[in-house]
């Protein structure tokens, strides 16, 4: 059996292993059963992570769904720029489930396995790290902790991608909060590790 990464990881994650809250119901409704089979039979093929805790909601986790698929599936961002951030919000913001998903996504991807430790342990990104990759977390980053960007760095994001992608990638940035922030109070539980 592999380990999880968050199982591994340097920096703990304050919700692993804490009972499940916000899970979800026991019993599905005919709303939420439609919610999930569009769940199973789309390109996620589960019902897992933030949809756990959404399933209470079915038409806000078809939305929400929706949006993730959007940015997932049909965005434009190339994948190591796409998982790389996502990795840098599940690290900023401790989320388990997240981190566990994306890391080995991002290293598919051919995120340098340096630069993965280096924000799993909170360190400061490699000098070599490909460019947008290190704009990305400090995009990420100034947004997470200061909910805004500064006149340079929205600046340099503007040219490094220009509108339609700084747009796209703050999106990404914004949704995978937002699912974070749901899954650490639902104490949703990483994704089963490989066998």
């Amino acid at each position: 059996m592999t380990l999880a990464p968050s199982m591994t990881s340097a920096l703990t994650f304050p919700e692993a292993g804490l009972p499940e809250r916000l899970a979800p119901p026991a019993v599905l409704d005919p709303a939420q059963q439609e919610a999930a089979d569009e769940l199973i039979n789309g390109p996620r093929r589960g019902v897992y992570g933030p949809f756990r805790p959404l399933m209470h909601r079915p038409a806000l986790l078809s939305a929400v769904a929706k949006v993730g698929e959007n940015l997932r599936y049909q965005g434009s961002l190339d994948a190591a720029l796409r998982e790389w951030t996502i990795c840098v919000v599940a690290r900023e913001l401790s989320n388990v489930f997240e981190w566990d998903m994306h890391l080995p996504l991002a290293a598919a991807a051919g995120v340098p396995a340096a630069a993965l430790a280096a924000l799993d342990a909170g360190e400061p990104s490699p000098p070599e790290l490909r460019g947008d990759l290190a704009l990305a977390r400090s995009v990420a980053t100034e947004l997470i902790t200061h909910h805004r960007l500064g006149d340079a760095t929205y600046q340099e994001a503007l040219q490094q991608w220009g509108e339609p992608t700084l747009v796209e990638l703050l999106t990404l940035i914004g949704y995978f909060a937002m699912v974070c922030w749901l899954m650490n109070v639902a104490r949703t539980p990483g994704p089963a590790p490989a066998r």
